[in-house]
């Protein structure tokens, strides 16, 4: 039985008997692209990574699971789940050959053979074992992808839940460095975003939408109006140049939609 019929008549039902893209809110993204491959020059990348499936709860990639063909030994893909793991942060990483379940735990270091997958709440209570209320409440707000068509990479995603981690945690200094060209306007205006879908402000009183102030040192990574900002933020936004403080004018206040 190779890989493919063992995922198909093995691995596929044992996650769904324990609620993976089954219970509202989770999902199983199978053939996860992480990354296209190293680039090497001359127009040639190396091999891309790929992950068998991960485990989505509440808008968080929760986990890992590399699959092999039944006849290969359990821990085959243990390598692998643990570097795919690694490179999108997740906590929890599974190795499978249809027989078995081998999880390892990215954080304390623990790991050996299950009996079955833990589900989806079971993940999430494991992964955030001391969440709050914000926690929750950023969760619930998916990325902008703009209906498919701009999707995120992984190093994006994780700087965006790092962040909101933080700031449910009311921590008053968050810096975040990255170099040129890795989106940091995308991830920004993500943060931005879940801020404002989650109806955070300073007071922690989810009763209005925060008003936010993005800084560019430039025009070109000022974020498009009619491009970049999703069709539902757009009413609300506001672009002021140098022109309005060189001026000595005030930035008006604009009413926010809910």
């Amino acid at each position: 039985m190779n890989e493919v019929e063992t995922r198909a008549e093995h691995i596929d039902p044992a996650l769904q008997a324990t609620g993976w893209g089954v219970v509202e809110g989770s999902k199983i993204l199978r053939e996860y692209p992480i990354t296209p491959g190293r680039i090497e020059g001359r127009g040639k990348r190396g091999k891309a990574l790929t992950a068998d499936y991960v485990l989505v709860y509440r808008n968080r990639k929760l986990a890992v699971n590399e699959a092999k063909a039944r006849e290969k030994p359990l821990t085959e893909g243990v390598g692998q789940a643990k570097h795919y793991a690694g490179k999108m942060a997740v906590r929890f990483a599974y190795a499978t050959n249809g027989q078995g379940i081998y999880a390892i735990d990215m954080q304390t270091g623990a790991e050996g053979e299950i009996a079955a997958y833990p589900t989806p709440a079971e993940l999430w209570a494991m992964t955030f074992a001391e969440a709050d209320a914000w926690c929750g409440r950023f969760a619930a707000i998916p990325f902008e992808g703009k209906g498919g068509s701009h999707p995120s990479r992984y190093y994006r995603d994780f700087a965006v839940e790092r962040v909101m981690e933080a700031i449910s945690e009311n921590r008053q200094r968050i810096l975040l460095t990255l170099a040129t060209g890795t989106g940091k306007t995308c991830i920004a205006f993500q943060i931005g975003w879940k801020l404002f879908r989650a109806r955070w402000n300073l007071s922690r009183e989810a009763t209005h939408q925060p008003r936010i102030l993005f800084l560019c040192a430039c025009g070109a990574a000022r974020p498009h109006r009619h491009t970049e900002t999703p069709r539902r933020w757009r009413n609300p936004t506001l672009c002021v140049s140098s022109k309005w403080f060189s001026q000595g004018s005030r930035v008006p206040r604009q009413p926010w939609a809910g």
